[in-house]
């Protein structure tokens, strides 16, 4: 089996530096959300996400954590599988400081040592129960669930999968590629999600891909095969500061593997569950991690009417599963 490596991004909003940073360039900033607090405020409950890694993804290679410079206080720099990354590290100069998520991920190639299979995570993706490496990668490629989907307006998001979306068109031929890659595309492992394809089939683009929301999986030679056609897109991106209706999106990279027929079918969300954080979703969300329905769960952040008590709640479950040290904390 080859080498898989974890790759995990975070940002300490508390950081009173990382606040007069933010400030400063903000006025500069047009058409984003990423001015919303809930992207930045802290759940206090990374220590879960490395101990998660450590108890039920032990055969993984190399856990690259990426910020700006910050790390929790807790957090062992010197445990063994620990890489500690700095935007500085891999993102020009000139491109910094950077509070675009796209940028920071777009360049993640470029971090020293990464390996060739790597596994990508937002800091709201834990593992709560045991996975195997089959569960990313089989036969070299990475495992994803296939289907198209079609765009609702409404927000920058929008705009960016459509910017993605005109990359793709450009450089693959949609019903070439389903023809050669037809069982991949039309696999069971698509479950009900098949439907969305058959509908879509007519259409003589790519009008969309179903996006889910658990870690994607990426070849790092999908990312330098990229840079290397459309290096003009992607430092257009990586040059905004934050994110805008003018950028494409690490989506990219993942709809490039899908279109090229770079992975291995699977239901993703057999086992995977996400959810957002709401008054109404906290209780399955609790129970969801106590019992370990899911191996993956994606917990995004949302409005709920105590923030405090939701935190409390959440890792309460997360301590019960997880309660010992792992060798990432000192």
């Amino acid at each position: 089996m080859e080498k898989i490596d974890f790759v995990i991004t975070w940002v300490d909003d508390n950081d009173p530096i990382w606040q007069n940073a933010f400030h400063s360039y903000l006025p500069q900033s047009q058409y984003t959300d990423d001015v919303r607090y809930i992207r930045y405020r802290c759940w206090e409950n990374l220590r879960y996400w490395f101990r998660g890694v450590e108890k039920f993804a032990s055969w993984v290679n190399k856990v690259h954590f990426v910020s700006c410079g910050q790390a929790p206080d807790w957090l062992n720099l010197n445990a063994p599988k620990l890489h500690f990354v700095e935007h500085s590290d891999y993102i020009s100069s000139e491109y910094l400081p950077t509070f675009n998520s796209d940028t920071i991920i777009l360049n993640l190639h470029r971090i020293e040592g990464l390996s060739e299979h790597f596994v990508f995570f937002d800091d709201d993706m834990f593992l709560i129960d045991k996975v195997e490496q089959e569960q990313f990668f089989r036969n070299g490629l990475p495992c994803d669930m296939a289907a198209f989907n079609a765009l609702s307006p409404g927000s920058v998001f929008t705009h960016n999968v459509v910017n993605n979306l005109c990359v793709i068109n450009s450089s693959f031929k949609k019903h070439e590629m389903l023809r050669k890659h037809f069982w991949k595309w039309f696999s069971p492992q698509a479950g009900t999600k098949l439907l969305r394809t058959l509908f879509l089939l007519p259409w003589p683009h790519f009008t969309g891909f179903y996006d889910h929301h658990l870690p994607q999986v990426f070849l790092k030679s999908t990312f330098e095969e990229i840079w290397e056609k459309h290096e003009d897109i992607l430092l257009r991106t990586t040059a905004a500061r934050f994110r805008g209706i003018a950028d494409v999106s690490s989506w990219l990279f993942r709809y490039w593997q899908l279109a090229k027929g770079d992975f291995v079918p699977l239901n993703v969300n057999k086992d995977g569950a996400y959810f957002e954080i709401l008054d109404d979703s906290l209780d399955k969300i609790v129970k969801t991690i106590e019992r370990q329905k899911k191996r993956i769960i994606c917990l995004n952040d949302g409005e709920v009417s105590s923030f405090e008590v939701a935190k409390e709640r959440i890792n309460a479950a997360f301590q019960k599963i997880l309660p010992e040290k792992s060798s990432f904390e000192k």
